[in-house]
């Protein structure tokens, strides 16, 4: 299946040249998108809030499945944050939230506020997570916390300033014309 790749970026979002971008993808402000990372909309649009994070080898994909809905849009809200090598497919995340490295969201998977799924869990159960929700260790123990947690904006600030010298860009959108999720 072939997609027609409808990017937009917002004016002030850092998108390396080198991640890959398929099909109709909408990046909010201030998101930062590092190299070798993909975001993969085949099965509907995907929606990218501001202030989000996405690092290296990161996979945020919207496809299709045998037992989930088709042709529906994925939302990411705002200050979240995709650690490396981290493998998104849920259609709702809120705001504030982490997927640590090498974390597993499936696509019946909802993230509510200031979660967080800790390093190497996967979470591929039809739910909806509670606010600050916290998934860690090797049996994907469950707990809550009384904080979201803080936003990267001084790791965002760092990486919109750094990343420019040393990647090509992708073209972001005049400033009035990209509007993402609030």
């Amino acid at each position: 299946m072939t997609t027609k790749s409808n990017v937009k970026i917002a004016a002030g979002a850092v998108v390396c040249a080198e991640c890959e971008i398929r099909g109709d993808v909408t990046i909010g402000a201030r998101t930062v998108i590092h190299p070798k990372s993909k975001i993969i909309a085949e099965a509907g649009p995907i929606i990218i809030g501001e202030n989000n994070l996405i690092e290296e080898l990161v996979s945020i994909s919207n496809v299709s499945s045998e037992n989930g809905p088709n042709q529906t849009v994925m939302i990411i809200g705002n200050n979240n944050v995709f650690e490396v090598a981290c493998d998104c497919q849920s259609l709702k995340i809120g705001d504030n939230n982490i997927l640590e490295a090498k974390a597993h969201l499936g696509r019946s998977m909802e993230l509510t506020n200031g979660c967080i799924i800790g390093t190497q869990c996967s979470v591929t159960s039809h739910e909806v997570l509670p606010e600050n929700t916290v998934i860690f260790g090797s049996s994907c123990e469950r707990r809550v916390q009384t904080e979201k947690p803080p936003p990267q904006t001084l790791q965002l600030d760092f990486l919109t300033k750094i990343l420019p010298n040393y990647h090509h860009l992708k073209k972001t959108a005049r400033p009035s014309s990209v509007h993402a999720p609030k």
